[in-house]
């Protein structure tokens, strides 16, 4: 059964194991916590102990480079990835947008793309939430995830190799559902996963908010800050314990179904991310 998010105060402790990195368990510079946003709309530390750590409310006219890069930049999957796949819309918004392109050869190419963390800001331990409003088309998939360079290397030990975590990934073959799925071993021949998919009611209808509680010693995962899934280390769950970059894209391909069908452009918004950690 779904439990809320304020049952979990008793979770607190275990986040006292330490990842590699120094400090907050993050490569961002300086130790001081940001201001808390002024909207309260899922302001909150989800334990005792935890304060807001870093956090993107979309304000503004672009893309804070002091935090995000283009993510994956040039051909992926079935489409092209591209900085300009993502902006703001001045509307306190993330915009991520698929688009139908004709090429100078007459060919038509998809172009998609995202932001990510990687260098700027990788958290090892915290909760994570994002709040996000889902595309409308067939063809794409939008998702929040977390990963690390060379996940999966050595095989065997994802505490060390790291392991790709999606908070969240939604396709409209999905039936209304998402999809939160581990990763690890590599993407070879060793490759594991597991994963789950949550109803979530009306999800076409409005933003929702994706999150996850990470530990040393398991995953929480929460839509709209209920629980939904819950993996531990002491029942072989793969928990990665070193940092990893934070995620938000579009991905063109056959999983979600066909993208020639789709009537494009199509966006996936995101109106903030944040982490919260425990104070040191």
């Amino acid at each position: 059964m779904s439990r809320a998010l304020p049952l979990l105060l008793g979770l607190a402790s275990s986040m006292l194991v330490s990842c590699a990195a120094p400090g907050w368990g993050s490569r961002s510079a300086g130790s001081a916590a940001p201001p808390a946003p002024q909207t309260s709309d899922g302001q909150r530390p989800p334990l005792a102990g935890y304060v807001l750590r870093w956090h993107d409310e979309f304000d503004g006219e672009q893309i804070d480079p002091g935090k995000w890069k283009p993510w994956a930049l040039g051909p992926r999957r079935d489409a092209v990835n591209t900085a300009d796949a993502a902006r703001l819309d001045g509307d306190g918004h993330l915009v991520i947008t698929t688009s139908r392109v004709r090429r100078a050869d007459g060919a038509t190419e998809y172009q998609t793309g995202g932001v990510w963390t990687q260098g700027l800001f990788e958290p090892c331990f915290g909760y994570l939430e994002a709040r996000i409003k889902v595309h409308t088309q067939l063809g794409h998939w939008g998702a929040f995830w977390l990963n690390c360079g060379g996940m999966g290397t050595p095989v065997g030990d994802p505490a060390s190799a790291g392991v790709e975590i999606d908070i969240m990934e939604f396709h409209h073959r999905l039936g209304g559902r998402v999809q939160q799925t581990l990763h690890w071993d590599g993407y070879g021949t060793d490759h594991k996963s597991r994963g789950h998919t949550p109803l979530v009611q009306h999800i076409g209808d409005g933003f929702h908010t994706y999150g996850l509680l990470w530990t040393a010693d398991e995953y929480v995962f929460f839509v709209d800050g209920v629980e939904t899934w819950r993996v531990a280390s002491k029942e072989k769950g793969p928990i990665s314990r070193r940092p990893e970059y934070l995620i938000l894209s579009l991905e063109v391909g056959k999983w979600a179904g066909e993208i020639s069908e789709a009537t494009l452009p199509d966006s996936m918004l995101v109106d903030w991310v944040r982490v919260w950690q425990l104070r040191e």
